[in-house]
C-alpha cells in the first residue's frame, strides 16, 4: 500500500465496533444439522475427518458429529470420528433428547473412548410444539431435569437446548434453563429453530437469557442456534454475540433443515473483518468447497466471498479502477477499491472479466494477463464479440475473438 493512511480513504460508518469481553467460540452444525437438509448427501466417513480436520485450522472449538441415537451406522461414525478427534484441539458433541434412553449410548461411548463428548440435550419448548405433541409443561420441565441430571452424574459436559425458545414464553423458557442449570447444565442453547426472530428480537431473548445466567452465578455459557427461514440467520448471530451469547452455531454454506443455518464461513468472515476474532482462515475457502462437493450443495455463483463471481467484474467502470490500482502496483488499493471484502484476506483475487459493458481497459488486461500484445485492432475485435455476446466471455474466447 501507500503511505496514505486507510483512514484517509475508507470511512468506516461501521465503526466503532462493538468490544467483545469474552472470546467467542463456534460449534460446527454441519455434521448434524446440516445433514439435515433434504437435498443434503452423507458424505463418506473420511470426508466428514477431513472436514473436521479444516475446521480445526480454522478455529473451531466444537462440532456436533451427530445424533446417537438415530442408528448404529450412525454410532460407528461417532465413534470413529471422536477418537480421531483427540488428536486435533477441536472436540466433539453429539445431540440427545433429554431422554435417558438417547444419553445412555454417549456414557458408554465416553467410556470406550476415555475422553470427554458434549452432551447437547434438546426439548421442545415453545407453546406451539407443546400442544402438537400433547405435552404438558410440566412434562417437559420433567425431561429437561431429568436428562441434564442424569448426563451431569455420568459426568458429561451437558449444554440444555430449548428448541424452538424464539417463539417460547418468557416464564417458561425461564424455568426451564433455571432448572437445567440446578440439575448441573455447563451450557444452555438458544434455539431459532424455525428462523422466526429478527436481529432486535434476537437481542432482547439473549439478554433476557442473560440476567437468567448471571442471577444464577454467571459461569454457565450462552449458545446460539438460528436457522435463515427469513433470510436473517447471519444478521440474528451477529446480534446475539452483541447481546451476549458466547458459542455461536453454524454450519458450512448454512445447509441445514428447510432454507438452512447460519453460514458458519460467512460468520468467520464477518467476525474477522470486524475485528473479533484472530482465526487464520486461509482454509476457509478449502472448507467451503469440500462442504459443497461432499454434500452435494453447489456454490451460488453469487455466493459472497467463495462464489465464482464474488471477486469478478467485466463492468468497464468498475474493472478500469481495480486495473488502475493494479498498475500502480498497489494490490491493497486493488483489493478494496470496489470490494467491501478483501480477497486477499481469504486466499483469493479481484479478477477482471470481458462482457457486454466492458471497455477497452478490460480487454486489454485479459489480453496481456494472457501474454498477447493488446493493439487497437485486437481490442476493438474483442470488444466487437462482446458487445454482441449475452454474457461475460471466456479467456479462450477473448484470446480467439482478438486474433479474429
Amino acid at each position: 500500500m501507500t503511505n496514505i493512511d486507510e483512514r484517509e480513504l475508507i470511512h468506516d460508518w461501521n465503526e466503532p465496533y462493538f468490544q467483545l469481553t469474552e472470546r467467542i467460540q463456534f460449534d460446527d452444525e454441519t455434521l448434524r444439522d446440516g445433514l439435515q437438509s433434504p437435498s443434503a448427501n452423507e458424505p463418506t466417513l473420511d470426508e466428514k475427518l477431513e472436514l473436521i480436520k479444516l475446521m480445526n485450522e480454522l478455529g473451531i472449538d466444537t462440532a456436533d458429529v451427530g445424533l446417537p441415537g438415530a442408528s448404529q451406522h450412525a454410532r460407528d461414525h461417532i465413534t470413529y470420528l471422536c477418537r480421531e478427534m483427540e488428536k486435533l484441539s477441536i472436540t466433539p458433541n453429539v445431540a440427545c433428547r433429554t431422554l435417558v434412553s438417547d444419553i445412555q449410548p454417549v456414557v458408554e461411548l465416553v467410556q470406550e473412548l476415555g475422553s470427554p463428548v458434549e452432551v447437547c440435550a434438546f426439548v421442545g419448548s415453545s407453546g406451539i410444539r407443546m400442544f402438537a405433541e400433547g405435552w404438558e409443561f410440566d412434562k417437559v420441565l420433567g425431561f429437561a431435569k431429568s436428562g441434564v441430571e442424569f448426563a451431569a452424574k455420568e459426568g458429561l459436559p451437558v449444554m440444555f437446548v430449548t428448541e424452538d425458545t424464539a417463539r417460547a414464553k418468557p416464564a417458561e423458557v425461564e424455568a426451564l434453563y433455571r432448572a437445567a442449570i440446578e440439575a448441573g447444565a455447563s451450557r444452555v442453547c438458544i434455539c431459532d429453530t424455525c428462523g422466526h426472530i429478527t436481529p432486535e428480537g434476537t437481542r432482547s431473548l439473549v439478554g433476557f437469557v442473560k440476567d437468567i445466567v448471571d442471577d444464577m452465578g454467571g459461569t454457565v455459557g450462552i449458545d446460539w442456534h438460528g436457522h435463515r427461514d427469513r433470510g436473517l440467520g447471519l444478521a440474528n448471530s451477529m446480534a446475539a454475540i452483541e447481546a451476549g451469547a458466547t458459542r455461536i452455531h453454524g454450519t458450512a454454506l448454512g445447509i441445514g433443515e428447510r432454507a438452512g443455518n447460519t453460514e458458519m464461513d460467512q460468520l468467520l468472515v464477518n467476525l474477522k473483518l470486524n475485528g473479533w476474532i484472530k482465526n487464520d482462515l486461509s482454509r476457509l475457502g478449502d472448507y467451503v468447497a469440500l462442504a459443497a462437493k461432499a454434500i452435494g450443495s453447489p456454490i451460488p455463483h453469487n455466493y459472497p466471498v467463495f462464489g465464482e463471481d464474488a471477486f469478478e467484474t467485466g463492468t468497464g467502470v468498475h474493472a478500469a479502477a481495480v486495473i488502475k490500482a493494479y498498475n500502480k502496483g498497489d494490490h491493497w488499493l486493488a483489493d478494496r477499491v470496489y470490494s467491501g471484502v478483501p480477497a486477499g484476506l481469504f486466499g483469493l483475487e479481484q479478477v477482471i472479466k470481458v462482457g457486454p459493458m466492458s471497455g477497452k481497459s478490460n480487454v486489454a488486461w485479459v489480453l496481456e494477463k494472457n501474454g498477447v500484445q493488446p493493439t487497437d485492432e485486437r481490442i476493438n475485435n474483442v470488444l466487437e464479440a462482446a458487445k454482441n455476446s449475452p454474457r461475460m466471455l471466456s479467456d479462450k474466447e477473448v484470446l480467439a475473438a482478438a486474433h479474429g
